[in-house]
């Protein structure tokens, strides 16, 4: 969450002239309610099923790049399924890096919504702790801070694309 996966899916999915998935937006599309609502009204287990189910129909689709929740690669054998049938790639950020992203924008994030800066900074810890094992799994992790650090925001995500049009 926060790490950049839209931005740079969009920005790789145009240059490579590939059709982009958002499977967020995907969920929100078909069921046509907010993440936040579907979170509400089935709790994370039911939010985690409908989005196994996204996972499993926009899979089927060809020649597509698709941006996940941070938590879709941790649930059921959703790595394993995106790893058999695609290119996965983790964009690594410091906790740091994505509070102060994630505090920004926490009003559209159930998981975040009305925390502080320091709870948040909490929340990112302690998730990237349960789910690096996950994140780990992808064939291609590039470290977005070591990136950032190098370049500003729009030749940063211009190098990331770069990158991965040349190993993709």
């Amino acid at each position: 969450m926060g790490a950049g996966k839209s931005t740079i899916g969009k920005c790789l999915s145009k240059q490579m002239e590939l059709q982009f998935i958002d499977l967020d937006h995907f969920i929100e599309n078909r069921h046509r309610k907010k993440i936040s609502e579907l979170f509400g009204e089935k709790g994370e287990d039911g939010f985690r099923v409908l989005e196994r189910n996204a996972l499993l129909e926009v899979s089927e689709f060809e020649n597509v790049i698709i941006s996940t929740g941070g938590g879709t690669p941790c649930f059921f054998d959703n790595m394993e399924i995106m790893n058999q049938l695609g290119q996965t790639i983790y964009l690594k950020a410091s906790v740091e890096e994505l509070a102060d992203r994630l505090n920004v924008r926490k009003d559209d994030r159930p998981l975040i919504q009305g925390k502080e800066l320091e709870e948040i900074k909490r929340f990112v810890a302690h998730n990237l702790v349960k789910r690096e094992y996950w994140y780990n799994q992808a064939r291609y992790i590039f470290d977005t801070e070591e990136i950032n650090a190098s370049y500003g925001v729009d030749q940063a995500v211009n190098y990331l694309v770069s990158q991965l049009v040349q190993i993709l």
